[in-house]
């Protein structure tokens, strides 16, 4: 009987990269499972040199941190490859961009850091449209949110039905129109997503439209007041 071989252990990544992307447009539409076999062609066709794991069945070295729900647009979305080969970063991003779908964009693209990229995606910055709401009607329900200390909704997960503290992820929650709310949330876990902040605002006053068109505009470490980039910058930077 022939004995089995041992797995394949391949060499330490060269070089790890972080990339910002959009999903714009069609790609707003798309699964984080749909962008993950998208991005793993697009580097084929690319060429662009992947470390891959060890083991029997070795992949390609790619980490997500933090995806937007699918149906949410996002300027804010973070990846990390790892490369057999050292690379110019903008080269990369260039060759990526020629091959991707239409409705994805590489936006940026620097050097790994030490810092965990999950652990740098602190708080997300959201643009809620949500176009049929009458006059006043987001701005008072926000702040009936906001004076609340803890408020309570529940969300079907694939583990089941879950109940999330949307109040004590909410950071800033303001009408910027008639139509268009600003949020600032925390990732804290439970993860509170902004079609959360949308449900408890409906329990609060039904005439809250329940369709809202999400587009995440940021995602990084909380620096000072704002959110700070997480390809460059770290929690606790002084700010600028």
């Amino acid at each position: 009987m022939a004995q089995r071989q041992p797995p394949v252990q391949q060499a330490p990544p060269a070089q790890r990269l972080r990339l910002r992307y959009a999903k714009r447009g069609p790609g707003r539409f798309t699964s984080h499972r749909d962008f993950g076999r998208a991005l793993e062609r697009a580097l084929r066709r690319a060429e662009i040199p992947m470390a891959y794991s060890s083991g029997f069945s070795p992949h390609p070295r790619i980490s997500y941190a933090n995806a937007a729900p699918t149906s949410a647009a996002s300027e804010a979305e973070y990846v990390e490859l790892a490369l057999a080969e050292v690379c110019d970063p903008q080269k990369v991003a260039a060759a990526l961009n020629d091959v991707l779908p239409h409705g994805f964009v590489i936006l940026d693209v620097a050097e790994g850091r030490p810092e965990s990229l999950g652990d740098l995606l602190q708080v997300s910055d959201w643009r809620m449209t949500l176009a049929e709401a009458r006059p006043g009607v987001l701005a008072d329900a926000a702040s009936r949110l906001l004076d609340r200390d803890e408020y309570t909704v529940e969300r079907l997960t694939k583990n089941g039905m879950r109940t999330f503290d949307v109040r004590a992820a909410v950071l800033i929650l303001r009408a910027i129109d008639d139509q268009t709310l600003e949020l600032r949330s925390v990732h804290q876990a439970p993860l509170v997503r902004p079609d959360d902040v949308v449900t408890a605002l409906r329990q609060l006053d039904a005439r809250v439209p329940a369709q809202a068109l999400l587009t995440r505009l940021a995602q990084g470490p909380l620096v000072g007041e704002r959110i700070g980039d997480p390809l460059r910058e770290s929690p606790g930077m002084p700010p600028e």
